[in-house]
């Protein structure tokens, strides 16, 4: 065995790993702005077969990508908490004031469920009426059916409304 002493290396300051990765994001960043800027430019030149750009042309092209580039880019992400926006009477804030068809499929094939299974119907069944789905369309009709319709927003904002209150 030999006395030879391994050499230490002392960094005076360590490197910290959240620089490295601020590093790293800023180029992805700046890759994919690049990439953009590159795809605008052929868009507006138009490609191979398209006419040069006038000098003019070209100066407002540079001038929109330097517009481009300067943008400033928003990391942040605002948290958002869902919330019920209140149904004033015959009142609908989001989407159509009448059923839409989703809407309306889905309350007739639940509604025909549960009658299937034995629920009781809130009509008279009609005579002409031959499966389940017949009585709930007629009580559909007739809006007798207990269903409020819940319509969400992007946002996650959404509002219950009764089915008394659609056109």
């Amino acid at each position: 065995m030999s006395n030879v002493e391994e050499p230490v290396v002392e960094t005076s300051e360590p490197v910290e790993s959240t620089e490295v990765e601020e590093l790293e994001s800023d180029l992805e960043v700046n890759a994919g702005l690049d990439k953009a800027l590159a795809t605008y430019r052929k868009l507006t030149e138009g490609g191979k077969d398209a006419e040069p750009l006038t000098d003019k042309q070209q100066a407002d092209l540079e001038k929109k990508l330097e517009e481009i580039q300067s943008r400033e880019i928003v990391d942040t992400v605002e948290e958002h908490e869902p919330e019920e926006i209140p149904c004033e009477k015959g009142k609908i804030t989001i989407g159509p004031p009448t059923l839409t068809r989703f809407e309306k499929a889905r309350i007739m094939g639940a509604r025909a469920l549960q009658l299937s299974l034995g629920a009781p119907p809130f009509i008279a069944i009609p005579k002409t009426a031959r499966i389940s789905l017949d009585i709930a369309m007629e009580e559909l009709e007739l809006r007798v059916i207990p269903i409020t319709i819940r319509r969400v927003l992007p946002n996650g904002d959404y509002q219950n409304i009764p089915i008394d209150y659609f056109d």
